[in-house]
């Protein structure tokens, strides 16, 4: 892991941890985050540390690396830090900016993105609809309109909840989430969400977070994960991340099961929804499927991989062992019915030429027959 060049705009002989940090970046970070920007600047105030590197952070406060980059571009994001880096997208200095002059400029930048939202409602410039179609790319998403309807901020409930110092660092984030000023609908949704649904700062960050990695910008799109996040009783950002990454993954195996090298089609991520919502089956169950399918078919058919876990459902199954048992089964079956079949036609009461009375000879008869052949005339 190549080293790091740690610079400060402001160098001081002691850890100072200024008073803005304390009362308005540290209650809407993660714990985690907090503790790689206090020990940054525990680094600065030792010139013999000054030469540092993501692994030797991450072993410092017992973490990943994964995470302690993460921290890093969180702190980028809300200006704190402004990381350097090289030709492959590696840091290579860390620069922490003064926190008194970054404040001043953000607290002016809010304040009038809160005006110009306020001034919106008021016009009745805000109208939100929930594209749940679009986010279906996502969530098999079916939301109770009546436990989370949405309501329509006033200009006095605004300017009410922009006031906290935790919403108006939370609306500086997603700002800079989004790369653009925030619109008059962008607020009424991130109120929704720290107001109606419950969602902590730290959730509505990573929401916007994920969504803006999957290019989803739009505020029907993200209202609508929020809302399927809600119905599944996803309230931390440790749920959120562990339902992310498995339905990803979900989506990873069925593809490569069926050897896709694309995202899957809107239909097929319906068929792969019912598989896992409707009928509950594990992944290891749908790809071993998609794989008979494959041998099958010898292409990704979905309909009959559907036709396939439909038997399988139907017949009880919910361990992939379970699926063996059935195989064994349909083998004996097989087996019994085909010796049923063999028997029957070996049967003589079935045979067309034992159909006719049956004559019985005796020894005289033989020998009459017999001396009747020596005396027939040539």
């Amino acid at each position: 892991m190549n080293s790091i060049t740690l610079q400060s705009g402001c160098l001081t002989c002691n850890t100072v941890i200024p008073n803005l940090f304390i009362d308005q970046y540290m209650p809407s970070a993660n714990g985690s985050y907090v503790k790689v920007y206090l020990y940054l600047l525990r680094c600065i105030t030792n010139h013999t540390d000054t030469q540092i590197s993501i692994s030797s952070i991450a072993d410092r406060l017992d973490d990943t690396e994964k995470d302690i980059i993460r921290a890093l571009i969180y702190w980028e994001k809300v200006n704190l830090l402004i990381l350097v880096r090289d030709s492959d997208d590696k840091i290579i200095s860390i620069k922490i900016n003064d926190i008194n002059t970054v404040s001043k400029d953000l607290n002016h930048e809010i304040e009038e993105v809160s005006t110009a939202a306020a001034k919106a409602v008021q016009t009745n410039e805000t109208t939100a609809v929930v594209e749940t179609a679009e986010a279906s790319d996502t969530y098999d998403f079916k939301p109770s309109k009546e436990i989370f309807e949405k309501p329509t901020y006033s200009e006095a409930q605004i300017k009410q909840l922009t006031n906290h110092d935790e919403v108006k660092w939370l609306l500086n984030i997603i700002e800079i989430y989004l790369d653009r000023l925030i619109k008059p609908m962008d607020l009424q949704l991130i109120l929704y969400l720290y107001e109606s649904l419950g969602f902590s700062s730290e959730l509505i960050m990573y929401l916007y977070e994920y969504c803006v990695s999957k290019n989803k910008k739009n505020p029907s799109y993200i209202e609508a994960v929020a809302l399927s996040w809600a119905e599944d009783g996803i309230d931390t950002v440790e749920k959120a991340e562990a339902a992310t990454a498995l339905y990803n993954s979900n989506y990873n195996a069925v593809n490569k099961a069926f050897g896709l090298n694309r995202a899957p089609g809107q239909v097929e991520k319906q068929f792969i929804n019912k598989w896992l919502n409707k009928y509950g089956f594990t992944i290891d169950i749908i790809v071993e499927a998609c794989d008979r399918t494959i041998l099958m078919t010898q292409k990704p058919d979905f309909k009959y991989a559907d036709k396939i876990l439909e038997n399988w459902f139907k017949k009880g199954v919910k361990e992939l062992n379970q699926i063996a048992m059935l195989d064994e089964e349909h083998t004996k079956n097989a087996a019994k019915a085909n010796a049923s079949k063999t028997a029957a036609v070996a049967k003589p009461g079935n045979n067309r030429f034992n159909a006719f009375p049956q004559r019985a000879y005796t020894d005289e008869d033989y020998s009459s027959m017999e001396q009747k052949l020596l005396h027939k005339p040539s």
